[in-house]
């Protein structure tokens, strides 16, 4: 939407630029520092708008340009940080893994130990 209506005014700039050159059609003096020119006046508002469209232009497409490189740039950053993001979830995972099954000879040697004082035996050796 937002780019029909830049069209849109684009459009009307255009235009309006366009009546405005032809109605003023009298020859004028142009100074280019090295030589004076006569030339009418609807070239000089149509090639300075002209020589300004070119240069906004160029602007907006340099822009264009920096900002997807940059875009590209944070993507890969992205899934940079989700590949290292999930090798160290798997890497904690094998780590409580191997956590849990340090855990397991303590953890039977304590049920051992509670089942033997149950029994009456206050040393908990069977």
């Amino acid at each position: 939407m937002k780019m029909q209506w830049a069209l849109i005014a684009g459009l009307v700039f255009a235009l309006l630029t366009g009546i405005f050159a032809v109605i003023n059609v009298d020859s004028v003096q142009v100074n280019l520092l090295f030589n004076t020119v006569q030339i009418p006046l609807i070239l000089l508002i149509l090639g300075c708008t002209l020589i300004g469209g070119i240069i906004v232009g160029s602007y907006g497409i340099y822009r264009q340009y920096r900002l997807q490189r940059e875009n590209k740039q944070l993507k890969l950053r992205v899934s940079e940080l989700e590949s290292s993001a999930t090798s160290k979830s798997t890497l904690d995972s094998f780590k409580s893994m191997d956590s849990l099954d340090s855990n397991e000879p303590n953890s039977l040697l304590e049920n051992d130990s509670i089942q033997s004082q149950r029994k009456g035996n206050p040393t908990g050796t069977l």
